[in-house]
């Protein structure tokens, strides 16, 4: 019973451990990869996405933008530009960006 708990023990402890390598390895391959600006645009990450912004000012996480219409959005949101939030700066997408159109209008205070 008890060398049964230790090997379970020592088990989870390599498993935590190979966890750790993983994220480690991953922040690594990441911090080498991200880019911040392409050809004078800021690069960010909307919702999971890489984007591009040349407009006024530079963007924050947790901005709120509107992204151009695509396959998947005219699905999901309907036809015309849809909203999205800056989740990180940067990205680590290499192919074409496409840009944002712009900052998301704030939208209004709900009371009640």
């Amino acid at each position: 019973m008890q060398e049964r708990e230790w090997r379970q023990r020592a088990e989870a402890a390599q498993v935590e451990h190979l966890e750790r390598q993983i994220r480690t390895l991953r922040e690594e391959l990441d911090a080498k990869n991200r880019r911040f600006e392409i050809d004078g645009d800021q690069a960010v990450t909307v919702d999971g996405y890489g984007y591009r912004w040349s407009g006024p000012g530079t963007l924050e996480v947790g901005d709120r933008v509107l992204l151009p219409e695509n396959y998947v959005s005219a699905l999901r949101h309907g036809p015309g530009p849809f909203p999205g939030t800056v989740t990180e700066l940067g990205t680590t997408y290499t192919g074409t960006l496409s840009a944002i159109i712009s900052r998301a209008p704030a939208t209004p205070r709900q009371t009640g």
